[in-house]
């Protein structure tokens, strides 16, 4: 199985357009050492397939596209490598690349919960407009554990379980989630059996998704912060990471805490790592203490063999 880490940041990307804090000041003066990176998505390919899965569509896939050309086979006038969309959530960062793929000429494969078509069609109709162009072809996830298939990718199956995360902030239930407002998903290369979990938006952790996690050979979660107060101390906002559905890294039930529990063949990756956070600073302690931990920091670009 191969996992193109298409964007690892979280919304807003790094450096964010209008912030100057200290890491995305830094990378563009090059007082710190640190990569850009696009908003978080992932494209999955079983090792025959030139076709995959794409997981969520950032505002920026039009730039990850162009940057990965597996993604763009060129075996026809219109072609694409993405053989279905899946949303991991309603998030604004993960759904408005959707409307940059209304050009396909068909009806658009798309995978979400109950809660997220809700959301993507009422608070924020981004599948209404594109009936206009495309159209969607929706199909339902139950985040229950069943096991499911995606025609175009037929050497994987797919897992999705519910999080305790948030749902976006436009959606009616923004403040009382429901399951399948968020959900992480187990990848299984069906010849190999060797499996990932991603789970980008991550807000907690219980001993039932963490049994999934343990089966997994790589885990792809929640590297939004560092700390539960980050945005907090940086007079950003007045929420905690938690607050906003976010595990973090350090502290006590931490995201590193978690991570450490897992077997250690297992490989451990963070993703949509938010503009403030000092492990993008590849110079920082932070970095070092993770490194420590045997805990990688995604990357635009890179692909993965699992």
């Amino acid at each position: 199985m191969r996992i193109t880490i298409l964007g690892a940041a979280a919304g807003g990307g790094f450096p964010q357009w209008n912030c100057n804090c200290r890491n995305c000041a830094g990378v563009r003066s090059g007082a710190v050492r640190a990569r850009p990176r696009t908003q978080s998505s992932i494209f999955v390919r079983d090792d025959q397939a030139a076709d995959g899965v794409l997981f969520n569509a950032s505002p920026d896939i039009l730039e990850q596209i162009r940057a990965n050309p597996a993604l763009q086979p060129n075996r026809r006038v219109r072609d694409s490598a993405i053989a279905g969309v899946v949303l991991m959530d309603g998030q604004i960062d993960h759904a408005t690349g959707l409307f940059m793929l209304r050009e396909r000429g068909s009806p658009l494969p798309l995978w979400c919960t109950d809660p997220v078509e809700q959301d993507l069609t009422q608070g924020n109709p981004i599948l209404r407009v594109l009936g206009h162009y495309c159209g969607v072809q929706r199909e339902r996830i139950v985040p229950d554990g069943t096991p499911f298939t995606i025609p175009g990718a037929p050497g994987l199956a797919f897992r999705a379980f519910a999080l305790a995360s948030k749902a976006a902030p436009y959606s009616p239930h923004r403040d009382a989630p429901v399951p399948g407002d968020n959900i992480g998903m187990l990848i299984t290369d069906r010849t190999s059996g060797r499996s990932a979990f991603y789970a980008p938006g991550l807000g907690e952790i219980t001993p039932p998704l963490f049994d999934v996690m343990s089966g997994a050979d790589a885990v792809f979660v929640d590297g939004t912060f560092w700390t539960d107060d980050e945005m907090i101390a940086l007079g950003l906002s007045k929420k905690t990471a938690r607050d906003i559905g976010h595990l973090p890294q350090s502290g006590a039930g931490g995201m590193i805490e978690w991570l450490d529990q897992l077997p250690a063949s297992a490989r451990r990756f963070l993703i949509h790592i938010n503009n403030t956070n000092p492990i993008l600073d590849e110079d920082s302690p932070q970095r070092a203490e993770l490194a420590r931990h045997r805990i990688e920091v995604c990357e635009d670009g890179v692909t993965l063999e699992i």
